[in-house]
């Protein structure tokens, strides 16, 4: 049911950039960082400058689309979570009508970009779509979420290889699966705080699904996603740039795991695992456009 939106000091752009979580870079970046793993390694090394610019700007007004549309979902929910309680729809400073406005314009924008792309990159966004807009209700009948977010990630990969190559290849799968687990395993760690309120409210998260043995599906998450990127080095032929890069985010990914394996870890360490991964992103991009060219 639509309700009014409560008067507000703040500005209406900002509690706009607030919905679509433009004021959180993180979750923009760590969104954008397997589209550019695959861009580059598609083009090996040097991606055409328009198709670039497509691809960053798809990847940020498809993040905004779903996050409007999962706190669309989320919207009677939203405001029982902590984390959650001031975001514009849970404490009812904008409009169910002016958000659904903003995600159809999100979509509009995803979809003229889509148009700058092959046949088959176009596809695969359109097969995106209902990953990202049944993602939130996944929380309410699959128990572990978080796979589903995985797939949609998963179309980060797919999309812009298509558009370099015209075809998927053997690296891509490699590549695909790397991403489904990394996103699985750093998902998971940023549900762990939310247990309590979820198991009050029902809704079902991948922490929650491992309960004590999340530690440990963490850390074969990340060493999944080790492995399927060494297996896309090989494939790709990258030179030592790459191995370099790879071993430093296989360090960070045990430290990460032997933190979580600790008794009653401080809540913010899963914030921080969080924004690290983005940065552990980056330093794989260095090494995979390093790889490449050298």
């Amino acid at each position: 049911m639509a309700t009014s939106p409560l008067k507000s000091p703040e500005p209406t752009w900002k509690i706009v950039l607030r919905l679509m979580r433009w004021d959180k870079p993180t979750g923009r970046l760590i969104l954008m960082v397997p589209a550019l793993w695959s861009l580059v390694l598609a083009a090996r090394g040097i991606p055409p400058l328009i198709l670039l610019g497509v691809i960053v700007v798809g990847s940020v007004v498809t993040s905004a689309a779903g996050c409007i549309v999962n706190d669309l979902w989320d919207r009677d929910i939203d405001p029982l979570v902590q984390r959650t309680r001031t975001r514009p729809l849970a404490a009812k400073a904008l409009s169910v009508k002016v958000a659904i406005a903003l995600a159809v314009i999100a979509f509009l924008c995803a979809y003229g970009l889509s148009l700058y792309l092959t046949p088959l990159s176009f596809w695969l966004c359109v097969a995106a779509v209902p990953v990202i807009v049944l993602y939130p209700l996944a929380k309410r009948v699959f128990p572990v979420p978080q796979l589903v977010l995985a797939i949609a990630w998963g179309f980060a990969v797919l999309i812009p290889w298509a558009a370099v190559a015209h075809t998927l290849e053997f690296p891509t799968a490699t590549l695909w699966g790397a991403v489904l687990f990394w996103t699985l395993g750093f998902d998971t760690v940023y549900a762990i705080p939310d247990r309590p309120f979820d198991a009050h409210l029902g809704i079902n998260s991948s922490a929650r699904f491992f309960g004590p043995r999340t530690p440990q599906v963490v850390t074969l998450c990340f060493i999944g996603t080790g492995l399927l990127l060494a297996a896309t080095g090989v494939a790709m032929g990258l030179a030592w740039p790459y191995w370099i890069t790879l071993a430093i985010a296989i360090a960070l990914w045990g430290r990460q795991c032997y933190r979580l394996s600790q008794r009653k870890p401080p809540l913010s360490l899963y914030g921080r695992i969080f924004k690290q991964n983005v940065v552990q992103g980056f330093i794989l991009l260095l090494g995979m456009v390093l790889g490449t060219l050298l």
